[in-house]
């Protein structure tokens, strides 16, 4: 019967794909919510199992969170990282009337609720299908969202606009019989080559755009790549594939992934395990001859001129209506972010009256002359709902009535009139949005942690939001380090993307006497371009002493480095008996040295007790 309501539901996901481009940015299927409500509603008279119940929920993108009881995550899936006015309005309007007021952007452009009831979820659901969102295989052993660079279609040194490709992958396997019975999850990314950074390479499958030397699109692919207890970049599954076969490769990984992928011991599942197991050569053949019986049967197609897609990037044709302080604010009154952990708050931007370091940092040219894209730095990736509504008018009035989520966790204007930047940043100032140096050391990215993971050890987002302050009070910091980000997880898995980052943090504890403390493992020099460099463990710090990790890192770069070399460069060559005697003098604690504050994890006002329980992530 699954299989069967797969492919029927797949049947009606693949007839929409004749409609590419800016204005169908529509994913849902109303059976997905009717099954959804019919099938919670069999677990609680008892008819189903607890775990056909969370198998069933998870491909529907509803997690459980550490608090017990009926308190869920919802993630909702943003395919390729776009999202319209409309729609991030019924985000905005989800937020406030069932979850905490405001949303969590991830590191894989989804949107994330937090302490919905799951007894609302039905009501949800269905709120959210009404516009074309969908949590159809945002979590769960299943091809996840397919993501792509933000600056997609109008960064000036790609070799092309992946989003096409993208998005017509996203539509075939959406709902495909394979699609949500893997062993594990499937993550896929695509970038359009140059400095557009997608994280393809530490993804399941990535797709990096090229143009061979007739003329002809393709893309190099790599697989396998992952982090968390296994740093992986992609192997090379082909230096070249033409475009028109990007569907008939992912379906011959995914084939192969399915019937030889490992289902008993979750922990070790993901793809890159089975290319351990196998080996590179022999994983390689199989996909091979998976590929030939895919185009034996018939290959699946992309329902354009794989060398001529639809156009998608121009100027809007029209604008929406202008806006007014006096509307926006309208739009903001009534926030109210309410509930457990740590709520967002409105930051005043100080010392920079005329923007100079948020033009600096957060406008840049388009390759199509006369129009320039705005980011909207996002602390700790978290945005209200007034906010989310203020943002909707905002890309009605001066871009293109979308908008773009970063791998950062952030929010990106497009086609923005180079003339309009003036007037946009007023008004963002206004709704205070105009927070400076994003994608910078003040710009730091963190997971959901201990807040709500049932795997955390540690409360990540205070520790970001420490941090974060601690960077935003010395802005001199920043301008000494560019290039250099921070990026935190509360546990190895690594959804903060610790491990590729320039500086990273991983939560942990260490026993102190008989009492437990939080601390977290300091990575240093990650990177992620075509390929992945992962950072090395240089020290394990207290919680309390990160902020002065971070400050003796610096300090460290600017007396060793070579002359002209950026600190993300230098800490991913730097010996590592250098990094580590930078912050040998902040790792110990003891019963004598220890205050009372080292046994409180950031972001939290009681006695540190790690609660870890089987997270969802494998199930």
């Amino acid at each position: 019967m699954a299989a069967l309501e797969s492919t029927e539901a797949h049947g009606a996901s693949a007839r929409h794909t004749s409609t590419l481009g800016r204005a169908n940015l529509d994913f849902a299927d109303g059976r997905d919510v009717e099954r959804f409500i019919e099938t919670l509603a069999r677990f609680e008279r008892g008819e189903l199992g607890a775990d056909e119940w969370r198998a069933f929920r998870l491909v529907n993108g509803t997690y459980g969170q550490r608090q017990e009881g009926e308190l869920s995550m919802l993630r909702v899936k943003i395919p390729q990282g776009i999202l319209r006015a409309d729609q991030l309005e019924r985000i905005a309007d989800v937020a406030r009337a069932y979850a905490r007021g405001f949303v969590h952007i991830t590191t894989r452009q989804n949107i994330q609720y937090h302490f919905v009831r799951l007894s609302q979820m039905g009501e949800v659901l269905t709120t959210l299908a009404e516009v074309g969102l969908t949590t159809r295989e945002a979590c769960g052993n299943a091809v996840r969202n397919v993501t792509t660079s933000p600056s997609a279609g109008v960064a000036a040194d790609e070799r092309f606009d992946p989003v096409p490709y993208a998005e017509a992958l996203t539509r075939y396997f959406l709902r495909h019989p394979l699609s949500s019975t893997l062993p594990r999850k499937f993550k896929i990314a695509f970038n359009g080559g140059g400095s557009d950074h997608s994280f393809a390479a530490i993804n399941d499958l990535g797709f990096h755009a090229r143009v061979d030397e007739r003329g002809v699109r393709g893309f190099r692919i790599t697989v396998a790549g992952g982090t968390a207890i296994m740093c992986r970049t992609g192997h090379v599954l082909a230096e070249f594939c033409e475009a028109g076969e990007i569907l008939a490769y992912t379906e011959a990984v995914l084939r192969v992934f399915d019937r030889e992928g490992e289902r008993v011991h979750r922990h070790k599942n993901r793809l890159k395990f089975l290319v351990k197991n196998l080996g590179w050569e022999a994983f390689r053949e199989r996909v091979l001859e998976a590929l030939a019986l895919v185009r034996a049967e018939g290959a699946p197609t992309l329902p354009f001129d794989p060398q001529s897609p639809p156009e998608r990037e121009h100027a809007p044709l029209e604008r929406g209506p202008a806006v007014t302080r006096e509307s926006l604010a309208a739009l903001v009154a009534e926030d109210a972010p309410h509930g457990p952990g740590i709520l967002p708050r409105a930051l005043p931007v100080l010392g920079d009256p005329e923007g100079a370091r948020f033009f600096r940092s957060n406008v840049r040219p388009q390759k199509q002359a006369g129009f320039s894209t705005v980011t909207l730095t996002l602390p700790l990736g978290d945005v209200t709902s007034g906010r989310l509504y203020a943002i909707a008018a905002l890309a009605r009035a001066y871009a293109d009535g979308t908008v773009r989520f970063t791998t950062a966790q952030n929010l990106v204007l497009r086609w923005v009139r180079d003339e309009d930047t003036r007037a946009l940043y007023e008004h963002l100032r206004a709704l205070s949005l105009a927070e400076p140096d994003a994608d910078t050391l003040a710009d730091v990215g963190s997971c959901p942690g201990a807040e709500s993971c049932k795997l955390a050890v540690t409360q990540s987002r205070g520790a970001a939001q420490v941090l974060g302050e601690a960077l935003r009070a010395d802005r001199s910091l920043v301008d000494r380090t560019p290039g250099l980000t921070i990026r935190i997880s509360g546990c190895p898995n690594g959804c903060g993307l610790h491990h590729v980052s320039g500086i990273g943090l991983q939560g942990g504890l260490r026993k102190v006497g008989d009492r437990a403390a939080p601390q977290y493992f300091v990575y240093a020099g990650g990177v992620v371009g075509e390929d992945a460099r992962f950072g090395r463990v240089v020290a394990k710090v207290p919680a309390r002493r990160v902020v002065d990790a971070v400050k003796s890192l610096v300090a460290l770069f600017e007396r060793n480095a070579a002359k002209g070399e950026r600190a993300d460069e230098y800490f991913a060559r730097a010996p590592l008996a250098e990094l580590k005697s930078a912050l040998a003098g902040l790792e110990g604690l003891d019963a004598d040295t220890a205050r009372e504050e080292d046994f409180i994890d950031l972001g939290e006002t009681t006695v540190f007790r790690p609660e870890t329980s089987e997270g969802e992530c494998a199930a």
